[in-house]
């Protein structure tokens, strides 16, 4: 057995052995505690018959697990200067491809018909940077892909809001548009102590099940998702205010948007942290009329 990347001392001599400086900009915070990518992996079902795909291996602490438990894994990574590292990381591993290019810009199901074409189960796990989670999250769920799910670290505050109940602040458009999909927990808490370099703040990995369909079946999916981002535009306002301001020809259309929510019986005095998904999928199919 190969002695884990994933522990202060392999960490630290791989990163010397290639003089490996991290880039703030990238968010690169390597995890250097087996314990925590094993359960990762656990939280993410991984079987032998399991595909992987990674994004941002960094010098392939999770790959390195994930390569031990599935059939195989292909992982995203952005960083030119990490290639040489994995290739040296994970030689004893046959069943890692690693792809040189931004996931935010792949044809990732390209690659999973190309890379999977004998794998029907295939999951997402990764550690995100934490700058672009959402981007990244939001593409996977968008593209449909023909993913079971997703088991990602992210920080712990972007966690919460991806998992909030409706009347939390946390509560949002993002909230909503990924539980639109998804069925989300955060499964654990991580402390910053597990990195290098340490974090500012503490992570959460979150568990995303696809649905099979969505949460709600609505008339047009993209109005769904602006007329929810619009009632959250101004978080102080009333979803009456938000949508009168932020919808094209709101103001005009007052009038109609006030029938869409009494017709609800939507109080239009109700900020957008209370509406329900279902409340949402009412009013947007409601004010699709008005606005189309």
């Amino acid at each position: 057995m190969n002695k884990d990347i994933a522990t202060p001392i392999r960490t630290r001599g791989i990163l010397d052995k290639y003089g490996f400086s991290f880039k703030k900009s990238l968010g690169q915070n390597f995890l250097i505690d087996t314990n925590i990518l094993k359960r990762i992996i656990d939280f993410a079902e991984i079987k032998e018959d399991t595909g992987a795909i990674e994004i941002g291996p960094g010098i392939g602490a999770l790959t390195e697990q994930l390569a031990r438990s599935s059939k195989k894994v292909v992982a995203f990574e952005i960083d030119q200067r990490l290639l040489p590292i994995l290739a040296d990381t994970l030689s004893p591993y046959s069943n890692v491809k690693i792809i040189h290019q931004d996931v935010l810009k792949a044809d990732v199901n390209g690659v999973i018909k190309e890379e999977f074409n004998e794998i029907s189960d295939v999951m997402v796990v990764a550690n995100l940077p934490y700058y672009v989670t959402t981007p990244i999250i939001m593409k996977l769920l968008e593209e449909h892909l023909p993913i079971r799910g997703i088991v990602v670290m992210l920080q712990k505050e972007v966690a919460d809001r991806i998992s909030a109940k409706p009347g939390t602040k946390e509560y949002g458009s993002l909230s909503i548009a990924i539980q639109y999909y998804t069925k989300a927990e955060t499964v654990m808490i991580v402390p910053k102590t597990v990195f290098v370099p340490q974090p500012n703040v503490d992570s959460a990995v979150i568990k995303l099940t696809r649905r099979e369909k969505p949460a709600v079946q609505v008339k047009n999916e993209t109005f769904f998702f602006q007329v929810t981002r619009t009632s959250f535009a101004q978080r102080r306002k009333t979803i009456l205010n938000n949508l009168t301001s932020g919808l094209p020809e709101g103001k005009q259309k007052k009038n109609e948007i006030v029938e869409a929510l009494n017709k609800l019986g939507i109080d239009p005095t109700r900020r957008g942290e209370t509406l329900s998904l279902e409340e949402f999928a009412g009013l947007a199919d409601e004010l699709y009329t008005y606005f189309h």
